[in-house]
């Protein structure tokens, strides 16, 4: 249940705003003024901010500026002005949204469901990226189980993907071909001589004579190069 804050001086209007976003499925809060807005923001950690312009204490250009020192959740801002400079002044500032007073229900809801969805988004987004992992001239998928190399896909197979996947996300840690036999293979007992061959077939396919990523660390086992 995603929480949203409502900083407005108009009490009427905080709570209209407060009672129609609870019958959507929002914990929200209210504030009515800048400095109780800036305390709720440390306290209550909203995943959106609707607010106001005009507030008593600090305005809320004032309280945008002071929270986007810390943090980045979507803010629109309400203004009762049809002003184009308080529009640019709170974009300018970090203002993800704007609307003026007055509008409907459905117009609020509305913005706070796509800029949400956007923050949504865009956290995917960065989880898929954070999977596509480069290293050298190497792109490692973790998303689609694809290794290439300047571009050119590299066909492995899946044990020897699930050993590179592991050796990377072990990198400059050294493994015995025992432990290698079992957290990648799940045997307990087995050849060793397995590790060793895959080791040198996945080697074959994604190195180089300038580039070289696995290594032996010799009477111990191997490990992947970072750097």
């Amino acid at each position: 249940m995603p929480k949203i804050l409502v900083v407005d001086d108009e009490r009427p209007i905080a709570e209209i705003i407060k009672y129609n976003l609870q019958k959507e499925g929002f914990e929200v809060q209210t504030a009515y003024d800048g400095e109780e807005a800036v305390k709720a923001v440390h306290q209550f950690k909203p995943e959106l901010i609707i607010l106001d312009i005009m507030l008593p204490k600090k305005s809320g250009f004032d309280v945008l500026k002071e929270i986007r020192m810390e943090y980045m959740m979507p803010v629109i801002m309400l203004t009762a002005k049809e002003e184009e400079n308080d529009k640019v002044t709170g974009l300018e500032l970090g203002a993800d949204d704007y609307i003026t007073k007055p509008f409907s229900n459905k117009e609020l809801i509305a913005r706070v469901k796509a800029n949400l969805r956007r923050v949504q988004l865009s956290k995917v987004e960065e989880e898929m990226k954070a999977k596509i992992i480069s290293v050298g001239n190497l792109t490692i998928d973790m998303n689609t189980y694809e290794v290439s190399r300047n571009g050119q896909i590299i066909d492995l197979t899946n044990r020897e993907f699930d050993l590179l996947k592991y050796l990377f996300q072990n990198a400059d840690r050294v493994f015995n071909r025992e432990h290698l036999l079992k957290e990648v293979w799940g045997y307990e007992f087995g050849d060793l001589r397995t590790v060793d061959v895959t080791v040198r077939r996945l080697r074959e396919k994604i190195e180089t004579e300038d580039e070289k990523y696995i290594i032996t660390k010799r009477g111990t086992g191997y490990y992947f190069k970072s750097k």
